[in-house]
């Protein structure tokens, strides 16, 4: 009998298209050599094109299925993504809060890819108030990071991406990456924070079109770097790496966006297998 992989617990949202959500965290977690656990926080009516409908679980059954894993297996990272409701909000930091020890990777998912709105005023303030504490890195891109440190009193969001992570950083979580997809650049890139400023700067070549769970994919794969013992700086630069690479062999099922091919060095190996057969 083999020793079991590294396990991560995700908690996120039912994605029936497979592109974002909890699909997207399994497919990203076993690709990269996690066992995952998976408890669900809401069902989605959604495809490839964007969100239609969120039915939000009773906060009862998320903690419940959280502690019946909990309690059963060693968990080595908890990665959050879309939640609901404040109530399960409030569930989940409860259920956490007893597991310390255990680094937090937290996707502030605000938004769907077509502008759909996930997360209420009061599911915002209740994310700064009891996840960020207790995250060891969040994983927003520019406009979930302004979001996110809009004050209540501010005219208008934050412009300057360094003065939101320090914002981010006081309410307590470790680490801050912020990812510039949504920027006016000719290449994406990528800074990860600290208490003492920049850690790495990363850049990226901006792929045509756009995808669906790029953000669930990049989050999961924090975690799996985590959970396989990589540093912070190397287990972000890598987890960019997995994602970019999912982008870039991305397909469109559907008449939507484009879904990251999570599987992509498997499809590579078989390719090169079928080439060395034709030789």
């Amino acid at each position: 009998m083999s020793q079991p992989p590294p396990i991560v617990l995700s908690f996120a949202a039912s994605d029936a298209s497979g592109g974002a959500g909890v699909q997207a965290d399994i497919l990203t977690l076993a690709s990269m050599g996690c066992h995952p656990l998976s408890v669900i926080t809401a069902i989605t009516v959604q495809d490839t094109a964007g969100v239609d409908d969120v039915m939000a679980l009773d906060p009862e059954w998320v903690a419940d299925q959280a502690r019946a894993v909990l309690e059963d297996m060693p968990v080595h990272v908890f990665k959050i993504g879309m939640l609901g409701s404040v109530e399960i909000i409030t569930a989940i930091a409860e259920v956490i809060s007893d597991y310390p020890n255990i680094p937090l990777v937290l996707d502030p998912v605000l938004a769907s890819g077509r502008g759909d709105e996930l997360a209420s005023e009061d599911m915002l303030i209740a994310m700064r108030e009891l996840l960020l504490p207790q995250a060891t890195i969040i994983t927003p891109n520019s406009l979930e990071a302004r979001r996110l440190t809009q004050d209540d009193e501010d005219d208008e969001d934050i412009q300057d991406l360094s003065q939101c992570a320090g914002r981010l950083l006081q309410m307590g979580c470790e680490y801050v990456l912020i990812t510039g997809t949504h920027e006016n650049t000719l290449q994406v890139v990528n800074h990860l924070y600290g208490n003492d400023g920049i850690i790495r700067s990363d850049s990226w070549h901006r792929l045509a079109g756009s995808y669906h769970g790029s953000g669930c994919t990049l989050a999961s794969a924090i975690a799996a770097a985590l959970a396989n013992g990589l540093p912070i700086a190397e287990g972000v630069y890598e987890a960019q790496e997995y994602t970019w690479q999912s982008l870039k062999a991305g397909f469109r099922p559907g008449m939507g966006q484009y879904l990251p091919d999570r599987l992509f060095w498997a499809r590579d190996e078989i390719d090169a297998a079928n080439e060395d057969e034709v030789k």
